[in-house]
């Protein structure tokens, strides 16, 4: 299990899972986007106060298991999330943008 997050005045665990599948869901999540995709999750951990538990790609679907601090809503993860690992991915891989 995950360690509590300690602030100055709050100790939290507070943990999300999400599962975001792909567009009309195309097997688009090879080996090779997979771990951009995990490279990517970890630069967003260093920028963001969102650290990912797990990350579990399939080939149609991804499945995030985030830990995060109460400041951030799960609405501004989510978003955060899927819109940087979007952009990061269309652009470091155009043929999966082609696909789309």
């Amino acid at each position: 299990m995950s360690e509590h997050i300690y602030k100055s005045h709050n100790k939290s665990l507070l943990l999300y899972h999400l599962v975001c599948p792909i567009k009309y869901r195309r097997n688009v999540l090879n080996e090779e986007v997979s771990m951009t995709l995990k490279e990517i999750c970890i630069e967003i951990s260093t920028r963001y106060e969102i650290y990912f538990v797990e990350i579990g790609c399939d080939e149609n679907h991804v499945h995030f298991l985030i830990q995060s601090g109460p400041m951030m809503s799960p609405k501004k993860i989510v978003n955060t999330v899927k819109s940087l690992t979007a952009r990061e991915i269309f652009r470091l891989h155009p043929e999966v943008k082609r696909f789309l």
